[in-house]
């Protein structure tokens, strides 16, 4: 654990929230929110355009969203507001339904997670490997590099050198002084430049009009009918889902990058909270912002705070400041984002040395996890993928290592079958085909100390063993057993098969 992160954990252990305790830290923590809140703007503004609704609806959300988890939420420093993989979800329900249903779609949604999260489905996120993990991360920094293509092409020239001093400004600034964050200058100095000079380059206005007016709660505009919740609960359940999964992949990232745990629990029924206020405050919902997430931080922020400034920053700068805020050059933003993305991606785990030793299965999960996610855009459906993929990898190595010896005794009376490994419904596939039915005196020893049983796979095997011998008029006796094996054989032994 890092000196910073140690001081961190005894500040904490005060009980007194740490940037009270530390104006160091408050500082780090304000200026990473600010950070992160001007980033926010382009995102949340371009989400809109993706589910289809007005950029107040996704400023709205990112706002809302980022306030509510920081007290709500498991995982410190983590940055929730609208996302793509939501505006993907939502996107046919405020086409063909409106607004009113999106909205609503937004609360059931955040109903779901608070059930999921009850229920425990955090837990899952122990079978996610760490050649899934690896992809993940890789994935993500090849999308976040990307999403900045689309605001380089067709563009004025001017940008390709502002988007260059971005870049080399963010890596030359820290060299002088570490007390306010690098992206944070370079978004000045390049506004300043670009507004000084008149220099005609797209800005963050030109995504879209921010909002004038501070967002107004209020029930969404839907008939409350049995219809309404049969249209809109599909949207909401994938909704749910596609948030939960992002959003603790995300915290785990997070726990890896600084040391330290989070509640997943906590998060899940924290991301329903929010987005249940997102949508009764006109948003439209999203979940933990990997690519926001990495940017506060990478900027030194690891308490609550500057996840509660985000969102708080976001609103002033679009309320108050709207007119200076759309002046920024998406270029300043675009530098910041391919800085992430390179400092995202894992690039030890694709060094030939390490791919030299790593295990051929491993490097195969990490693969498939990194391509499903960049040809679907989908960070869910990636990790799903690769999880799957890393479930038949294992099963298929640990389905070699069950092996079956005989040993027949002196007068040929009895043959004693040792079988040692794990026994599931990969490795019992074959364990018929071991034994020698016809040749086999009348009593066969099937000895399995060095075994395990662990579905009713592998006792379905053994009942057909004892079926065969059993044809011949051969005895089988099964010893060795340990007490969990013992426990299922007894449970399930006799009663797999049709008539029992």
């Amino acid at each position: 654990m890092s000196s910073a992160t140690s001081a961190l954990a005894r500040l904490r252990s005060a009980g007194r929230p740490v940037w009270l305790s530390s104006p160091k830290v408050a500082r780090t923590e304000v200026l990473a929110g600010l950070v992160v809140g001007l980033a926010l703007i382009p995102e949340a503004i371009s989400f809109s355009v993706i589910a289809g609704v007005d950029p107040a609806v996704g400023l709205y959300a990112a706002c809302v969203m980022a306030m509510v988890i920081a007290f709500v939420g498991g995982r410190p420093a983590m940055i929730s507001a609208s996302t793509g993989a939501v505006a993907l979800v939502v996107a046919p329900v405020a086409r063909q339904h409106g607004l009113g249903h999106l909205l609503a779609t937004v609360v059931l949604a955040g109903i779901f997670q608070i059930v999921l999260g009850s229920l425990g489905v955090a837990k899952l996120m122990r079978f996610v490997p760490r050649s899934v993990m690896v992809g993940f991360v890789n994935a993500l920094g090849i999308l976040l590099f990307t999403a900045q293509i689309p605001n380089l092409r067709d563009v004025p020239w001017p940008v390709y050198p502002l988007v260059a001093a971005g870049l080399g400004l963010m890596l030359l600034f820290p060299k002088i002084t570490k007390a306010v964050p690098a992206p944070l200058v370079s978004i000045v100095v390049l506004t300043v430049i670009t507004v000084a000079a008149g220099i005609a380059v797209p800005t963050v206005g030109d995504k879209g009009e921010l909002p004038s007016h501070l967002p107004v709660p209020g029930l969404p505009d839907v008939p409350f009918t049995l219809h309404t919740l049969t249209v809109i609960a599909p949207y909401a359940l994938a909704m749910a889902l596609v948030g939960l999964m992002e959003s603790m992949m995300t915290a785990k990232l997070v726990d890896e990058l600084t040391d330290t745990r989070s509640g997943k629990t906590r998060e899940c029924v924290g991301q329903g909270i929010a987005n249940i206020t997102a949508g009764f405050f006109g948003g439209m919902g999203g979940c933990a912002m990997i690519g926001q997430t990495m940017i506060n931080v990478k900027n030194g922020a690891r308490t609550r705070l500057s996840t509660f400034l985000a969102g708080f920053f976001l609103l002033i700068l679009c309320i108050v400041l709207g007119p200076v805020v759309s002046e920024i050059p998406m270029a300043a933003l675009v530098a910041v984002m391919v800085l992430v993305a390179v400092g995202t991606f894992d690039w030890h785990s694709v060094r030939p040395a390490t791919l030299k030793r790593m295990p051929i299965g491993e490097t195969t999960v990490m693969a498939v996890t990194v391509v499903v996610v960049v040809a679907t855009d989908n960070l869910s459906i990636g990790v799903i993928t690769g999880s799957v993929t890393a479930m038949v990898v294992f099963a298929r190595r640990v389905a070699r290592l069950a092996r079956v010896t005989s040993v027949t005794d002196p007068e040929g009376t009895q043959v004693v079958y040792a079988v040692t490994g794990e026994l599931f419904f990969a490795s019992t596939n074959d364990l018929v085909s071991q034994f020698d039915y016809a040749g086999d005196p009348g009593h066969v020893v099937i000895d399995l100390s060095e075994a395990h049983i662990w579905d009713a796979s592998s006792v379905a095997a053994l009942d057909a063993i004892e079926t065969k011998y059993a044809q011949r008029g051969k005895t089988v006796e099964i010893t060795g057993l340990n007490d969990a094996s013992a426990r299922l054989h007894g449970r399930l032994s006799g009663e797999l098969t049709a008539g029992h």
